[in-house]
């Protein structure tokens, strides 16, 4: 069993940047693969970002190429999302999942263990 406890989120105007970060317990971190996924409201939750177990591949969606950079830290076991230039497109629920396979996946249904969530609102 996995546990995945998120934070970081918060109020931020357009422009800004947040770092959120989700800590993982309850099994060797090296053996997880990462992603980031988000849920506006209304919406369907969708992949923002991923990475292997061992760092050494990342993907990104197309909205957030170039703003946002995910990021692990073993010791740690922390998982990153720095998001820079923010945009009110940007405000979702954020979770924190992982998969126990060496590559990263774009599809929620691929991971197994799912964080709470942190709120992330981008206002104009």
């Amino acid at each position: 069993q996995v546990q995945l406890v998120e934070s970081g989120g918060g109020l931020v105007q357009a422009g800004g940047s947040l770092r959120l970060s989700c800590a993982a317990s309850g099994r060797t971190f090296s053996t997880l693969s990462m992603g980031w996924f988000r849920q506006a409201p209304g919406k369907e939750r969708e992949f923002v970002a991923g990475i292997n177990w061992s760092g050494s591949s990342t993907d990104y969606a197309d909205s957030v190429k170039g703003r946002f950079t995910i990021s692990r830290d073993g010791y740690k076991k922390t998982v990153y999302l720095q998001m820079n230039s923010l945009k009110p497109d940007d405000t979702a629920v954020y979770y924190c999942a992982a998969r126990t396979d060496s590559r990263a996946s774009s599809w929620s249904h691929e991971y197994d263990y799912w964080g709470q969530g942190t709120q992330v609102t981008v206002s104009t």
